[in-house]
């Protein structure tokens, strides 16, 4: 178990299938360069859910979800996609469900698959914004994002620039939009410093970006804090909120996100306390027993990278 590779399963494919063993699609929307389109998840709340796979040529950066927010007075988008073509693609969407034009799209974080499709949005004339650590990240290392992006979805970044959000805010920022109030948060550090997350409180939906997981490990980066995204995740309990859009995986509750979220931080941050105690070394936290998340996506490419830097933060805390 733990992979996801099904060619050498002796019974085949749909024995697997009828077993309920997971297994993935490399593109479940194959006439669009999307990896799937967008459905509703809330009233006029939609979002394409993206591989919970890494980047690839495959799934053209679209590992991410999608998510738009329509109102009487026009479209906010939840990310400018992982490039031109993803966020054309996801505009033709849009167009299909609305008439209403796109006035804003937001950067969930720094990380490609929200802004390489910034480009496209602002020939459109839409408003981009995002965190302002955001704004400091892409003017440090965009042309870094860009080229190791490109390496992956080759000509299928074909039309993607770097370009910096319009807006950028702290804390909070309310956007009303005609009968829809939106409120754009930074509830603190997480997966990555500058995690935003879009608040809808008549509806309770929480479009969370990268603070919440499903269906996949989450990745430990070199600048994620784990102590503050555990302290982070309890303001998102306090939220109370009914529908989650994860950063990565399908549409769920509060309840599932946290299990895929901070309960496995909490785990493997217990583990590798236990293994500091006992004078233990990099070598133990590689063997810490993982296995309950082995038939999550990315586990294979993640769980030992991930016990590698929880031990490494926690080895002077």
């Amino acid at each position: 178990m733990g992979y996801t590779n099904v060619k050498n399963y002796s019974d085949g494919f749909l024995e697997w299938k009828a077993l309920g063993l997971p297994y993935e699609i490399s593109d479940k929307a194959p006439n669009t360069i999307l990896y799937s389109r967008p459905i509703e998840v809330a009233e006029d709340v939609y979002s394409a859910i993206g591989a919970t796979q890494p980047p690839t040529y495959e799934n053209a950066n679209h590992n991410n979800n999608l998510s738009f927010v329509v109102s009487t007075d026009g479209v906010l988008v939840f990310n400018a996609g992982g490039s031109y073509l993803l966020a054309k693609a996801i505009h033709e969407e849009i167009k299909k469900i609305t008439d209403q034009p796109v006035k804003h799209v937001v950067f969930e974080n720094a990380q490609s698959h929200a802004i390489l499709g910034a480009k496209y949005w602002k020939e459109q004339g839409v408003n981009i914004i995002s965190h302002e650590d955001t704004l400091k990240i892409i003017m440090a290392r965009g042309d870094q994002i860009y080229k190791r992006t490109a390496r992956f979805i080759r000509d299928r970044i074909l039309g993607s620039e770097i370009v910096l959000p319009d807006q950028t805010f702290s804390t909070k920022m309310t956007i009303p939009m005609g009968d829809t109030i939106i409120e754009l948060m930074h509830l603190g550090i997480s997966h990555s410093p500058d995690d935003v997350q879009l608040w809808l409180p008549e509806q309770k939906v929480l479009i969370s970006g990268d603070i919440t997981f499903n269906e996949r490990l989450l990745p430990i980066l070199g600048h994620t804090d784990v102590a503050g995204w555990i302290e982070t995740l309890d303001k998102v309990e306090a939220l109370e909120p009914e529908i989650i859009i994860p950063g990565h995986g399908a549409p769920t509750d509060l309840a599932t996100v946290t299990k895929f979220t901070k309960d496995y931080l909490v785990y493997m941050r217990d583990e590798v306390s236990k293994i500091i105690d006992d004078d233990g070394g990099l070598y133990e936290a590689y063997a810490i027993d993982q296995s309950a998340y082995r038939d999550w996506g990315t586990f294979n490419e993640l769980n030992k990278m991930n016990a590698e830097r929880i031990f490494k933060q926690m080895e002077f805390e």
